[in-house]
């Protein structure tokens, strides 16, 4: 796809997470979030590495949004932090915090560059996880609450608010396998917080069409590209567990106000789905106006012969217990190279299967990418310079696989590299870099690596640039 023109209006941006650069984690009245909890454990983070700076973005706010304009993009997708403007995770706002996120957002509209709001991306306030968390049905009414607050104080001004950004993460790898915060390991813990996940975003996506009905909503879903080892029957079904799991128990209820019946039955000996209510399933399929699709890698199952060792090499971390709830019977098979410094495959392809796939089902569904980008090992060259060829080539490939998916019918909207800067990688501290950006982390200064310039050369084109 070198030199594909993408369409008029196709908008380009960059995205980061509030955990993940903000820093300042006691500053400006914040209150603790589960990330804040876990990452100070001993033994969860990669070197006992926090959150506590990260890229010190909270100081360095403006700055970085005039690197957001050098690279010549017309959004900035962000979250706000739920525990920096309203600490507890409920009651006033935290005018403090507020404020901060109100000069963000003023400062982008200065700059011509549309401010996209992510609600939760991951760090909920520590208090309502002792409360219970995700798989407590009161989060999902403080999540409202919340998002009623913080959109009343910026609606008018966000171009587009997200809910949640990848409830699956949020809720299996904080609840089943542990490798996420709050690292709880309950299989059925795991299932109510995908339902009250959920709930949340139904409920805080109505709250958002009720008060700034003129801004743009979304969710973000990391959809997983599953593949079969082999064309076995016994294969093909464990493909369709894990999809089940994966993709269908958001897809369902957000899109089609329903969960499938195969998840309830796969699950059945975990829960019996009590959690879910009369209405919720129709309160999650608030309608949508753009569905955010993170993409990094594909995923190869089969199902498990009960002899074998089995092999959980999904991506997702390492730990004793699965992510995969009912499913500890279906094997994930480790891929060929090349992979990220994630330890993830890199297969273009299964992005222009996955858009495919949701123009198919669901063909007036507008989508965009919200995160697409890859880690590697990054060299500072004695002159300074980042010459990161392997991550603009990663780049040129799936935004081309994206450029495919558009030539073949999908309605792609946009495309967000993950990300703007390198920053706190969750479990993996500071180890894994995947901006555009370098942040060196003992002064914080930022320089752009080759893939920053590659993305602008992009960006103010239009064009996929052939190298």
């Amino acid at each position: 796809m070198s030199g594909f023109r993408f369409p008029e209006g196709f908008v380009w941006g960059s995205a980061t997470a509030a955990y993940q650069i903000e820093g300042a984690a006691k500053e400006g009245g914040r209150g603790p979030s589960i990330w804040d909890t876990y990452s100070h454990t001993p033994g969860r983070t990669l070197n006992g590495d926090t959150g506590d700076v990260a890229a010190d973005h909270y100081h360095r706010w403006a700055e970085d949004l005039e690197q957001v304009a050098a690279l010549g993009l017309g959004a900035y997708r962000f979250s706000i932090s739920w525990p920096r403007v309203q600490p507890g995770g409920s009651g006033a706002l935290n005018q403090v915090g507020v404020d901060f996120y109100a000069r963000l957002v003023d400062r982008l509209l200065e700059l011509g560059i549309q401010p996209v709001a992510t609600l939760y991306h991951w760090d909920l306030p520590q208090e309502l996880e002792d409360a219970g968390g995700w798989p407590a049905r009161d989060t999902a009414l403080r999540f409202a609450d919340y998002a009623a607050g913080i959109v009343g104080a910026l609606g008018d001004r966000v171009h587009t608010w997200t809910t949640l950004n990848e409830p699956w993460c949020s809720a299996y790898l904080g609840y089943a396998s542990g490798v996420h915060a709050p690292g709880r390991t309950e299989p059925a813990a795991a299932l109510a917080a995908v339902h009250h996940l959920n709930l949340a975003h139904g409920l805080a996506g109505r709250v958002i069409r009720d008060l700034a009905p003129a801004a743009r909503l979304s969710v973000t879903l990391n959809l997983h590209v599953i593949r079969p080892a082999s064309d076995s029957a016994a294969d093909n079904d464990a493909v369709r567990r894990i999809d089940a799991l994966a993709n269908r128990a958001f897809l369902g209820p957000m899109l089609d106000g329903a969960y499938p019946q195969d998840l309830l039955t796969d699950t059945a000996a975990v829960t019996d789905w009590s959690f879910v209510r009369d209405g919720d399933e129709r309160t999650a399929a608030v309608p949508l106006d753009v569905l955010g699709v993170n993409y990094y890698s594909s995923t190869l199952v089969r199902a498990w012969d009960g002899v074998s060792p089995r092999s959980d090499a999904d991506g997702h971390g390492d730990s004793a217990h699965t992510p995969w709830v009912g499913a500890e019977d279906v094997d994930f098979l480790p891929q060929p190279g090349p992979h990220t410094a994630m330890g993830w495959n890199i297969d273009p392809g299964g992005m222009t299967e996955l858009l495919l796939r949701l123009h198919r089902e669901y063909p007036d569904q507008p989508l965009m990418i919200t995160e697409n980008g890859a880690a590697f090992d990054d060299v500072v060259a004695p002159d300074g310079a980042v010459h990161d060829d392997r991550r603009v080539d990663y780049l040129r490939r799936h935004i081309g696989a994206v450029g495919d998916a558009i030539a073949r019918g999908a309605d792609v909207r946009g495309y967000f590299v993950w990300s703007l800067m390198d920053n706190f990688e969750w479990a993996y501290g500071y180890d894994r870099r995947f901006g555009i950006i370098r942040v060196e982390y003992d002064t914080l200064a930022r320089t752009w690596k080759d893939s920053a310039h590659w993305y602008r050369r992009l960006a103010t084109t239009n064009q996929l640039p052939d190298a």
